[in-house]
């Protein structure tokens, strides 16, 4: 990654595109400081600290601390990101929309529209949720319909510019501008998160043991790192062999290679569906001002559903939402593929293309080999994702670490965000030079 930003500087253009990006995410930064008008600065930090902080911790870094601030940027790009996983599931409930996504350059920009008018009204509709739910519990200096108006209009406006960054970036920067534009977010906590290990771990020890310890926390971050790593460059390739046709005096075909299938095939889109689904319940709660209670029933089950009761030594019954909670990524692990990746259609395109795996025959045996074989990667990789999203939240039980917010699912973003931004910004110093040469 240095190696390839290093020889990206040395190009005129890729080096403005830098720059550019360098910019916007600048501005960024800016808008986050920027509170919205009439808001009392001092309630998100008090909420914050109280126990319900944990439904929204995920959140917070993804939006890089803007909503802990309740800046013009609260809502981030969250709104953007939930408009695209849903016209995604929709372009295969909707005949017309998978049209769209199939009729090339011209069908994604039409869909590319939707998706920002999906988004706006997502905003809309979130920014209005958020200023009634909290206005109610006091996070107006004063509860009136005007404030709440300037609210909701400030966080939709804010989520439609940072939407317009993301565009940009794309267009003019590296590449990936949303994607960049989180990866962002994430990584301006991490001083946050520097400085609560260190409150934790490190205050008020000798040289020697602080030392220690910070050699040992950074250990456990980069194997935690490798094996993110791991798991999101780890691929199976099924070998595809193409039948030799004769077409005229030449002979065509007869070429091998492989279908590229990821061991994660998923991603990070299961830990993010099972973590969203999971703090539902506390984020209700929080808009109509219930704090988790473990004194009732209904508390306890929101505690069972808060990571922030899991792994405790001292209260073990509440690490039952962990049985919940893997299974819901294991569910979405399934269900995420099942809509990103069919092995019928796969094998009818091998099918009519001549190609064929070795030792399967084309149609329905290529099918049923690919649906077998998905189904055993998506354990692996459903297992991959639990361990990696787990060992954070084991630690921050064991040691009573409430506020990191470079969990397991942010790291996951930040290795996938990194390695494809790198393979953008290679391909294009690729063009560049192939451009050069003719």
């Amino acid at each position: 990654m240095f190696k390839t930003l290093q020889n990206a500087l040395k190009m005129k253009e890729l080096r403005g595109r830098l720059i550019f990006t360098f910019l916007m995410l600048l501005v960024i930064r800016f808008g986050s400081q920027l509170p919205v008008p009439g808001v009392d600065p001092d309630y998100f930090a008090d909420f914050f600290n109280g126990s319900n902080g944990d439904a929204f911790n995920l959140f917070n870094a993804m939006t890089g601390g803007s909503f802990e601030n309740f800046s013009i940027l609260a809502l981030s790009i969250s709104p953007y990101i939930t408009s695209s996983i849903i016209i995604q599931l929709l372009t295969i409930a909707i005949p017309k929309l998978e049209e769209l996504q199939q009729d090339g350059q011209e069908g994604r920009k039409k869909i590319a529209e939707i998706t920002r008018y999906v988004t706006v009204g997502l905003a809309l509709i979130q920014s209005t949720a958020m200023s009634i739910g909290f206005g109610r519990s006091g996070m107006f200096e004063h509860y009136t319909w005007y404030n709440v108006v300037v609210c909701v209009i400030t966080l939709t406006a804010g989520s439609a510019f940072l939407m317009w960054v993301g565009e940009r970036i794309t267009e003019k920067g590296v590449g990936n501008g949303i994607s960049v534009v989180l990866l962002y977010n994430i990584i301006s906590r991490l001083p946050d998160d520097a400085i609560t290990i260190y409150e934790t771990f490190m205050s008020g020890r000798s040289i020697a043991v602080q030392i220690l310890i910070a050699v040992f926390v950074i250990a456990i971050l980069l194997a935690i790192l490798g094996f993110t790593v791991l798991l999101n460059a780890a691929e199976r390739r099924i070998p595809v062999q193409y039948a030799q046709k004769v077409q005229g005096r030449r002979s065509v075909g007869g070429r091998s290679t492989y279908i590229p299938v990821k061991v994660n095939t998923a991603n990070v889109m299961p830990v993010i569906f099972a973590s969203s689904l999971m703090s539902m319940p506390q984020i209700i709660g929080s808009f109509f001002g219930y704090q988790i209670d473990v004194t009732t029933i209904s508390g306890k089950i929101m505690a069972m559903l808060s990571s922030n009761y899991w792994f405790r030594p001292s209260l073990p019954f509440y690490s039952i939402g962990v049985v919940v909670y893997v299974a819901l990524l294991i569910v979405f692990a399934y269900f995420y593929t099942s809509i990103s990746f069919n092995p019928l259609e796969i094998a009818d395109n091998m099918k009519k293309s001549g190609g064929f795996i070795p030792g399967v025959r084309p149609g329905k045996p290529t099918s049923d080999f690919l649906n077998n074989m998905l189904n055993h990667l998506i354990i692996i990789g459903a297992v991959g994702l639990t361990i990696i999203a787990l060992l954070p939240i084991i630690l921050s039980g064991i040691f009573n670490i409430t506020r990191l917010s470079f969990m397991g699912t942010s790291l996951i973003i930040i290795v996938n965000v990194v390695l494809e931004t790198a393979k953008s910004i290679e391909s294009k110093m690729v063009a560049r030079e192939y451009e050069s040469i003719f």
